[in-house]
C-alpha cells in the first residue's frame, strides 16, 4: 500500500510538471504570436506611411510639373519684353502727303492732302476745308479740322491742351511755316463756322469738337509768325 501511495505522489508530480511545462510554452507561443501580431500592424502602418509619402510626391510632382508648364521661363519673358521693346514703331511716310501739321506740345504729327484728293476726307485724315489756301499764299487762311475723342482718326483729341501763344508747325513744298495761337472759341454745331481773323495776317485756323460737348465746336486761330 505504501509503495503504492509513493508512485501515485510521482505520478502526481510528473502531471504537476507537465503542466507546468505546457502551460509556459503556451505562454510563450502566445507572446510570441502577440509580437508577431504587434510587428505586422507596425510594418503595415509603415507600409501606410511610406505609399502616402510617395503618393503625395508623386502628386506634388505633377503639380509642379504642371505649374512649371503653364509659367513661361524668367529668362523667356525677359527675352519677348526685350522683343517688344526692340520693335521699331511704324513709321509714317509723309512724302506721300502735301503737307505737314506738327504741333510738338501735344505730340501730333500728321500729313494731310490737298483740297479734292480722294483721301481728303475727315473719316481718314486730318482735312483741308474749301475756301483754304496754303500757307505760301500772302494773308491766305489755311483752314483744317480733324476729329476729336477716343476714335483712331481723332487727331486733334489734344487740341484742347493748347493755349494762347502755342506753336503750330505746318510743312509745305519742303517749307516749315511757323504758327503761333492767338485766339481760341467755341461756336455752335450749325453746318458752318464762323472764322474771325485778321485778314491782314497770314493765318492758319484749326477746328474741331468741343471737349465734353455733343454742341459746339472749337475753332484755334493761329498766325503765321
Amino acid at each position: 500500500m505504501q509503495m503504492l501511495d509513493q508512485k501515485d505522489k510521482k505520478k502526481s508530480k510528473n502531471n504537476k510538471k507537465i503542466t507546468k511545462s505546457q502551460l509556459c510554452l503556451f505562454g510563450s507561443l502566445l507572446v510570441i504570436i502577440g509580437i508577431s501580431l504587434l510587428s505586422m500592424d507596425h510594418i503595415k502602418e509603415l507600409k501606410k506611411q511610406v505609399f502616402s509619402d510617395m503618393q503625395l510626391s508623386f502628386m506634388n510632382e505633377d503639380n509642379v510639373n504642371d505649374i512649371v508648364q503653364d509659367v513661361p521661363k524668367v529668362e523667356e519673358v525677359d527675352k519677348k519684353t526685350e522683343e517688344k521693346k526692340e520693335e521699331p514703331k511704324k513709321q509714317i511716310d509723309f512724302s506721300k502727303y502735301n503737307g505737314i501739321i506738327e504741333i510738338p506740345k501735344i505730340g501730333l504729327k500728321r500729313g494731310f492732302y490737298n483740297f479734292g484728293h480722294k483721301y481728303n476726307n475727315i473719316k481718314y485724315n486730318v482735312t483741308v476745308i474749301g475756301g483754304s489756301t496754303m500757307p505760301d499764299v500772302v494773308n491766305g487762311n489755311l483752314i483744317l479740322a480733324a476729329h476729336s475723342g477716343d476714335a483712331y482718326v481723332s487727331y486733334f483729341a489734344y487740341l484742347y491742351k493748347l493755349g494762347i501763344g502755342d506753336y503750330v508747325y505746318i510743312t509745305y513744298n519742303g517749307i516749315i511755316y511757323k504758327y503761333q495761337i492767338v485766339n481760341i472759341y467755341n461756336v455752335a454745331k450749325t453746318g458752318s463756322v464762323t472764322i474771325n481773323r485778321n485778314e491782314a495776317k497770314t493765318t492758319l485756323t484749326m477746328i474741331t469738337c468741343t471737349k465734353n460737348s455733343d454742341t459746339e465746336q472749337t475753332v484755334y486761330i493761329s498766325e503765321l509768325v
